[in-house]
């Protein structure tokens, strides 16, 4: 991948993503999302964190079920998404450590800007992230 990679995103799953973080705005929101041919699908994902409100820590049976109904449908994990109550939509240094699927992108939606909604999209790999221009389409 190069360094101007950009991806385009339908609306419908960006308005899905931002409306399931300004659901809980007290804790960090997370979930996949799967692909298959051209079309994507949120899972939600509990967050087990101890500290919901400044880190994500998805269930671990919730993951495995989100990945076996992806399996089941054909799809493939096309991104990791998680938001930031209060911070930016940048990974943090948590993220960056706990990155474990290169292949993914991860989706960061944030709240803490102001009333503006955001959501950013990096490729996180060895520690590194390397930001990923989101176009929404309809």
């Amino acid at each position: 991948m190069n360094d101007d990679e950009r991806l385009t995103l339908p609306r419908a799953l960006v308005n899905r993503l931002l409306t399931a973080a300004q659901a809980e705005p007290e804790r960090e929101v997370c979930g996949l999302v799967g692909e298959r041919d051209g079309r994507y699908r949120y899972y939600p994902v509990a967050n087990v964190a101890g500290e919901p409100g400044r880190l994500f820590q998805m269930d671990p049976r919730g993951q495995i079920d989100a990945m076996r109904a992806m399996r089941e449908r054909g799809e493939t994990l096309f991104a990791i998404f998680h938001s930031h109550p209060r911070g930016p939509a940048r990974p943090s240094a948590t993220d960056l450590a706990e990155a474990a699927y290169p292949e993914a992108l991860y989706l960061i939606a944030s709240l803490g800007t102001a009333g503006v909604l955001e959501l950013a999209g990096y490729r996180l790999e060895t520690g590194q992230a390397r930001a990923v221009s989101l176009i929404v389409q309809d």
